[in-house]
C-alpha cells in the first residue's frame, strides 16, 4: 500500500457522527498524543523520508514500529502488533529490513517525526515545545523501570537516545506513551482471553465501525473475521452484527484494565495533566489541520 492508497482508505469523509469523547484521564492524554506520535507515518515530510528508503505506506509503518526492537524475526513483530494477520505483519517486516538497515529504519522515523511536527507546530515557541516534553518524559521516569515488563515495543524505545531535536524529543515522547498504553492494552486484550483479531472486532463495533470496516485493513481473511465473529458470539458478547451488553461491557473491562496499567504514570503527572491535554490538545488539532493524520474520529479512536 502506498501513500496515496492509505489516505484513499483512511480519510475519507465521515459526517454527521462523531467517535464517544475521552471519558478517563488515560484515554484523553492517548487522545491528544495519537496524531503526534503517528506523523511519522502521516505527514508529508516523513513521507518523503520513507520514499527515499524505498519503504511504501504499510513497510514504513511497520519498519518504522518493529525497528526499536533490534532485528526481530517476523513471528516476534506479528506477537508484539498482534492486531495485524500474523503473516501480513511478518511479510512487511520481510519487506522493510529488505530495504533498510535497522539502523536506517531507526533513523528515517526519527527524521520523518522531527520534521513533521516542526512543520505542524511552525510558530510554538521552542522552548514551550521542551517544557511539554520534559514534563512527560518525567512522568515515565519516575514511574520506575518496574512499568517495563510486559512493554516490549515501550521498552525498545527507552533504549533508543533521546533526540536532541526538540521537536523530535516531542515526538519521541509521544511515541513513548503510544507504545506504553498499547503494549498494555493489549497484555488487558491476552488476559481475558481474547486474540488480536478478536480484539479488532469488539474494538470497531465498540466505536461505531461497520462490522469487518477497520478489522479488514488489517489483513485478515474473511473466513478468519467469521471465525472470530462466531468465538465471540459462542461467549454472548456478539449478537446481529452488534455488541451485547455482556460484550460492550467485558470490553469495557479490557478499556479499564488498560488505564490501570498507566496508573504510575497519570499520578506522575499530577496536577500538570489537566494543562498538558489542553496544549496537546491544540498541537493535535493542529496536525489534523495539515492532512497529516486522519480527520476521521473513528480512526482516531481505534489507533
Amino acid at each position: 500500500m502506498d501513500f496515496a492508497e492509505a489516505r484513499e482508505t483512511f480519510f475519507q469523509p465521515r459526517t454527521g457522527v462523531a467517535a464517544a469523547a475521552p471519558e478517563t484521564p488515560a484515554l484523553r492524554l492517548r487522545h491528544v498524543l495519537e496524531p503526534l506520535a503517528m506523523v511519522s507515518v502521516w505527514g508529508a515530510p516523513a513521507h518523503q523520508h520513507l520514499t527515499k528508503a524505498g519503504l511504501d505506506f504499510l513497510t514504513g509503518y511497520v519498519g518504522g514500529r518493529a525497528c526499536v526492537l533490534g532485528d526481530p524475526s517476523p513471528g516476534v513483530v506479528a506477537a508484539t502488533f498482534a492486531v495485524f494477520e500474523p503473516g501480513l505483519a511478518g511479510e512487511l517486516w520481510r519487506g522493510a529490513r529488505a530495504a533498510c538497515s535497522v539502523e536506517d529504519l531507526l533513523g528515517v522515523r526519527e527524521l520523518g517525526g522531527g520534521e513533521s511536527l516542526r512543520a505542524a507546530l511552525e510558530g510554538i515557541e521552542v522552548a514551550e515545545i521542551g517544557r511539554v516534553t520534559r514534563s512527560l518524559r518525567g512522568a515515565l521516569d519516575a514511574a520506575g523501570p518496574a512499568d517495563l515488563a510486559g512493554r516490549p515495543l515501550y521498552a525498545g524505545l527507552r533504549d533508543l537516545p533521546w533526540p536532541t531535536d526538540p521537536h523530535a524529543a516531542l515526538w519521541h515522547v509521544a511515541t513513548l506513551y503510544r507504545e506504553h498504553r498499547g503494549d498494555a492494552h493489549l497484555g488487558a486484550c491476552t488476559a481475558a482471553g481474547i486474540d488480536g483479531l478478536e480484539a479488532n472486532i469488539l474494538t470497531e463495533l465498540r466505536i461505531g465501525f461497520d462490522l469487518y470496516e477497520y478489522t479488514g485493513t488489517r489483513g485478515w481473511s474473511p473466513e478468519a473475521m467469521d471465525a472470530a465473529v462466531a468465538r465471540l458470539a459462542a461467549r454472548g458478547w456478539i449478537a446481529d452484527g452488534g455488541l451485547t451488553p455482556g460484550g460492550r461491557a467485558a470490553r469495557e473491562g479490557i478499556e479499564v484494565a488498560t488505564d490501570l496499567a498507566q496508573q504510575r504514570v497519570l499520578d506522575a503527572l499530577g496536577d500538570e495533566l489537566d494543562e498538558l491535554l489542553v496544549t496537546l490538545g491544540r498541537w493535535a488539532d493542529r496536525v489534523v489541520d495539515a492532512g497529516w493524520f486522519p480527520p476521521d474520529p473513528y480512526k482516531r479512536a481505534a489507533g
